[in-house]
Formats: structure tokens, C-alpha cells, sequence
């Protein structure tokens, strides 16, 4: 039988080193790695819809001017509402009212101006406080 019995010498100061270079090698990979990945993009702006604020939109009756009114913040819709309406637009319109509240309760809820229901005798109205309603908000839309 032969028994060869090898015998290896290691010397504490080269492991030491060996340790050493193969820590800071690990750590400049790592490095690179998320120097060179792709970024993800900045989450608050995927989530912001509007720039905050107040925007309007004019609709015309007749010779008489009025204002939809649409408040957001980044995120939501917060209010729809009518601003100039005077008492003679009010008197000849009666249905503007109704309507509004009706399509701001709705937008509100669901947050778009998709799938707005109205009914028929308050339909043409209710379509063109839509239309305000959507043009102020592409006013509000994040670019």
C-alpha cells in the first residue's frame, strides 16, 4: 500500500488577498449590473392622469355663455359643475341643471366620461355637457 500523504501549505496573508479580490470582483459586477439595466420608469408619473387644478370648457346657448366647471387632482375627477349660469339661461334651459348633477354624480363615481346614461327628454343637453365636460378635461390631461 502506498500512501502517498500530500501535504499543501497555504499562507493566511494570500487568502486573505484571494478573499479580498474575489469580494470587491463580486461587488464591481453587481455594480455594472445596475448601472447598465434598464431603468424603470418614475411611478408617479403612471400614475398621474391630470395635472391638478380647475379647467373649464364654454358652451354657447343662443347668445349666452356658459362655463363647465372640472376640478382634478392628479389622479381623479373631484367635481363637475356649471359656473356664469344666470337666472335667464336657467329660465329657458330648465333641464341644464338636472342635467349636469346627474352627469357629474355619474363621472365622479366612475371616474370617466365612458358609459354616461341620461335620459331621452334631457339627451341633446346631456351630450353637450359631455362634450365640455371632455374638452376640459383634455385641457387636464398629463402630456
Amino acid at each position: 500500500m502506498s500512501n502517498k500523504t500530500k501535504i499543501v501549505v497555504l499562507h493566511m496573508k494570500e487568502m486573505i488577498y484571494t478573499l479580498i479580490f474575489a469580494g470587491l470582483a463580486l461587488l464591481l459586477i453587481l455594480l455594472l449590473v445596475f448601472m447598465f439595466l434598464p431603468r424603470q420608469k418614475d411611478r408617479t408619473a403612471e400614475t398621474m392622469k391630470y395635472v391638478a387644478g380647475v379647467y373649464t370648457s364654454t358652451i354657447q346657448f343662443n347668445d349666452n355663455n356658459i362655463d363647465v366647471q372640472v376640478v382634478v387632482d392628479e389622479s381623479r375627477i373631484s367635481s363637475v359643475s356649471l359656473v356664469n349660469l344666470d337666472d335667464t339661461v336657467a329660465t329657458m334651459y330648465p333641464l341644464m341643471q338636472p342635467a349636469v348633477e346627474n352627469i357629474a354624480d355619474q363621472i365622479i363615481e366612475k371616474q370617466s366620461t365612458e358609459n354616461i346614461s341620461y335620459s331621452e327628454e334631457n339627451q341633446y343637453t346631456s351630450m353637450v355637457v359631455l362634450n365640455a365636460v371632455n374638452h376640459a378635461l383634455e385641457k387636464a390631461a398629463v402630456q
